[in-house]
């Protein structure tokens, strides 16, 4: 049914029904963009741009992309009466407030539509959005998704079920890794450490101890690597396998995590890396969980932090209960035993 629906509507396309005629103000980067995204796209064959409107007019260039090019605003309203234009497209560049007035006083009488450009591709966008905030029209640039209605609160509900459930199932398996623990080498059975997590704030991160004790004192901070000789025989295995992740339930439990969001990272790195890749801190935007869609798809352990940071943003992107979910099902099949997991 889908099928023959989009063909459909593809077919009906082509042959002009609801065709939109369109002009675009302004002959810079972001007018020229518009008519390749428009040309190359197969979800916009029902769109003509008919011409280009630039008040330039000691310009010598008449055409831009095999479309003409009108050196005159004045006459924009009778050539979209003329021409049956259904939208404006006005572009900011070189463009003052006064001009964009001009524009949209020469139209006061169309029945047109009149969309403003914004000229924000170098900027990278997270949940951008334009709402009438203060009195003004404010476009919001970078947000969280839990910011937006009850967001938060089904993130909360799904967090303190599953890992509520979770903790009831593995007891007797964390149980067991206890014992493990303790006859394997001396020391507590849990290993704490700061980690850096939602909007920036610190808390202590819960895991199964799997080096001995004082395995930093005289290296300090270390990245983990798969040669990595520190961890002991069963730390090793437990690493290998995610059980030393269990305990993080309880960090869901507490708030200070979740079941699905970027993996948390120590302060001490984080002051590194927020350095040497783009966009690191905006994985901040929403709370640390135990597993992630970078982690799903292989990104863990040593790998490329950039990938891996590419991942997380997409995902705060992207988020929803049901992208939750899929990553869960995803991490039960694939994510405990991995190639990077060390």
């Amino acid at each position: 049914m889908r099928w023959s629906v989009y063909y459909g509507v593809e077919l009906l396309f082509k042959q002009g029904w609801h065709e939109n005629r369109i002009i675009i103000i302004g002959t810079g980067t972001l007018g020229k963009q518009l008519v390749q995204n428009i040309k190359t796209s197969k979800f916009y064959t029902n769109v003509e741009v008919v011409a280009f409107f630039d008040d330039n007019k000691k310009s010598p260039i008449k055409t831009l992309e095999n479309i003409p090019i009108i050196h005159n605003i004045s006459t924009l309203a009778s050539f979209v009466e003329n021409n049956k234009i259904n939208e404006v497209l006005v572009t900011p560049q070189n463009i003052e407030i006064s001009y964009l007035e001009t524009v949209l006083h020469q139209l006061r009488y169309q029945l047109v539509i009149v969309r403003f450009v914004a000229n924000l591709l170098s900027f990278r966008l997270i949940n951008a959005s334009i709402a009438n905030k203060y009195g003004l029209p404010v476009i919001t640039l970078v947000e969280s998704p839990m910011t937006k209605g009850i967001n938060r609160f089904l993130k909360f509900i799904e967090d303190k079920l599953i890992a509520s459930l979770i903790i009831l199932l593995i007891s007797p398996l964390m149980l067991v890794i206890a014992s493990g623990i303790k006859l394997n080498s001396p020391g507590p059975i849990f290993f704490c450490q700061e980690r850096v997590g939602w909007n920036g704030q610190l808390f202590m991160m819960f895991k199964f101890r799997s080096m001995p004790m004082d395995a930093e004192k005289e290296t300090g901070p270390v990245w983990n690597k798969m040669d990595d000789q520190r961890a002991t025989r069963f730390g090793h295995f437990l690493r290998k396998t995610s059980l030393d992740e269990l305990p993080q339930f309880w960090n869901v439990l507490k708030g200070d995590m979740s079941i699905v969001g970027p993996r948390p990272e120590r302060p001490y790195f984080v002051e590194q890396f927020k350095a040497e890749i783009p966009n690191y801190m905006q994985k901040h935007l929403v709370k640390a969980g135990i597993t992630g869609w970078a982690q799903v798809n292989g990104w863990r352990g040593n790998t490329d932090l950039r990938q891996r940071i590419e991942h997380d943003i997409f995902y705060i992107e992207n988020w929803s209960i049901l992208f939750d979910f899929q990553i869960i099902v995803m991490t039960i099949f694939k994510g405990f035993f991995n190639k990077n997991a060390y």
